[in-house]
């Protein structure tokens, strides 16, 4: 087997978990939020799964909000931002092995020309913005072989910023409410 047919495999096959994944945690989205029971690793697996999905929406932000009200928002920070950093590697992963396959889309020369002039800039800008955006650059990142430290370095600042501002306004929100 040849070097190409190898690396052609491993793409097919690696594609082929991101999409049963994906696919898997959006059926089981209601089960994967039961993972805040853990504490700080739960809530660092809740983060985790709900980015690990590529385009449907896990709902990983509600659970950082009020974890950050019940633990010490900091360290739900930490967790939650940490999990979504390395939940973020599907699309980066995806990226690298579907590189064929997304090339062809609207939005690619766009976000390459990004990716190829502000990368890491790239990278910390859209994973602290709440957006489902993030895909494409994890995907565009995968593509353009950002070293992997790189892009989850920056991922995990951006996402770690973004959890700080939703675990410190679910703290601040549920504290003046008279019943909580």
């Amino acid at each position: 087997m040849t070097r190409a047919t190898r690396q052609l495999i491993l793409r097919i096959v690696a594609l082929i978990f991101v999409i049963g994944l994906t696919v898997l945690l959006y059926l089981n989205r209601n089960r994967v939020q039961e993972l805040e029971s853990l504490g700080y690793p739960g809530i660092f697996l809740v983060s985790l799964l709900s980015n690990a999905t590529l385009i449907l929406p896990v709902p990983g932000l509600l659970v950082t909000s009020a974890m950050g009200a019940v633990f010490n928002p900091f360290w739900v920070a930490i967790a939650a931002g940490s999990g979504a950093a390395f939940g973020e590697l599907s699309g980066y992963t995806a990226g690298f092995s579907g590189q064929p396959v997304v090339e062809k889309s609207k939005w690619q020369p766009k976000v390459e020309e990004w990716m190829r002039k502000y990368g890491a800039v790239t990278v910390l800008v859209l994973a602290f913005v709440p957006n489902p955006l993030f895909d494409i650059a994890g995907l565009t990142a995968g593509i353009l072989k950002m070293p992997l430290i790189k892009f989850l370095g920056w991922c995990m600042l951006g996402k770690i910023l973004k959890m700080m501002i939703f675990a410190y306004g679910g703290d601040w929100v549920l504290a003046r409410i008279p019943w909580w």
